[in-house]
């Protein structure tokens, strides 16, 4: 495949992939997430690959969700679309692919880790943060959400208060704050972070292959009934993301003004 959205690399029993749309804060698009989808599912192919890890480009982002700019246009967004009629990104399809891949995923987040971009950190196995991270929801913010593995598994992690904390109130949280509530592993200087992922991914490459993708199989089963809930929530997000209130959201973000959604609560 001819990656331009996404970094590719596998070298001694390690795959790294990276978003690759710095100028975007690695915002995704339809074409990083099927790019995205490929490079995992080669590093699951890949016999030789005992553990992955995915980061962003750049200094400033890990990635920021959804590029609210491509949301409708022709090539990028295609709401209209996509897998079992859902929003026309395969976003599903990459969740279960993080979450299936029998190798242990370390996300390296390097900056920000915002709505859609903070739901890949929390599906993958680990998150070594860079301390100058933050994280945090924006979907309310801008007409979107994720009632799957975004939030019934969030409140696995950090518990329900502070889950729901995160959705309705879209803060933004330090990597400090972060490992407190028990988000991230691991807090490393900016310029260690590469490093101190590689340096898990080579321990892990140490360990019994076939007991991890057990022991991961086994983790994922007290979870597996998000599933069928994610698979829900992207059908309504589908039909939600036609309305006008879904545009607002959008509209006021990329005329960056205040939002105004006090019209739908009549």
């Amino acid at each position: 495949m001819n990656l331009t959205d996404v970094l590719y690399e596998k070298k001694n029993g390690i795959a790294k992939i990276t978003i690759n749309r710095p100028k975007v804060y690695n915002a995704f698009r339809a074409r990083t997430i099927d790019e995205l989808i490929w490079s995992f599912r080669d590093a699951w192919d890949d016999n030789r690959i005992g553990a992955v890890i995915l980061t962003g480009a750049g200094d400033k982002a890990f990635c920021t969700g959804g590029d609210q700019k491509e949301k409708g246009n022709e090539g990028g967004y295609d709401y209209s679309g996509g897998l079992g009629g859902g929003i026309g990104l395969e976003v599903e399809n990459l969740h279960q692919t993080i979450r299936n891949i029998p190798k242990p995923v370390i996300a390296a987040v390097n900056g920000y880790a915002i709505g859609g971009g903070h739901v890949l950190h929390v599906i993958c196995d680990l998150t070594i943060a860079a301390s100058t991270a933050k994280f945090g929801q924006s979907g309310p913010k801008v007409g979107s959400y994720d009632a799957g593995y975004g939030s019934a598994y969030l409140a696995r992690i950090v518990g329900e208060k502070k889950a729901r904390e995160i959705w309705y109130l879209c803060e933004q949280y330090s990597a400090e704050e972060a490992q407190e509530m028990g988000l991230i592993n691991k807090i490393v200087p900016p310029e260690q972070l590469q490093e101190a992922a590689e340096a898990w991914a080579e321990k892990i490459l140490q360990k019994s292959p076939t007991a991890l993708k057990v022991l991961k199989y086994s983790f994922n089963a007290d979870s597996a009934n998000i599933q069928g809930i994610s698979q829900l929530s992207m059908g309504s997000l589908a039909m939600f993301y036609n309305t006008p209130e879904s545009e607002e959201g959008k509209n006021a973000f990329i005329e960056k003004r205040p939002v105004d959604f006090s019209k739908f609560r009549r």
